[in-house]
């Protein structure tokens, strides 16, 4: 086991990992979608004020999700990629 993946398994979880935690039925291009359609309900002056701040609020946090999903998505991308050049060629 690499030095690096001991470091993510056994160190606390951070502010942003805990702000970032996904349900289980949560889905990154469901995600999306409906940060999507908020962005143009507001747009369109769909909704009344007191609920475009309710609606961006909501969108901030599920782009934090996001955020969160992407960079843990990716840091595995790079410890597969880290695993595979440690690998002894033929």
């Amino acid at each position: 086991m690499s030095k690096r993946s001991k470091i993510t398994e056994t160190s606390e979880p951070t502010e942003v990992d805990m702000a970032t935690r996904l349900p289980a039925n949560w889905r990154y291009e469901a995600t999306v979608a409906e940060i999507e359609a908020t962005i143009e309900q507001i747009e369109r002056g769909e909704l009344p004020l007191s609920e475009v701040f309710d609606q961006f609020s909501s969108a901030v946090e599920q782009l934090r999700q996001c955020e969160g999903f992407l960079n843990r998505q990716q840091q595995q991308v790079d410890l597969l990629i880290e695993t595979l050049l440690d690998e002894p060629t033929e």
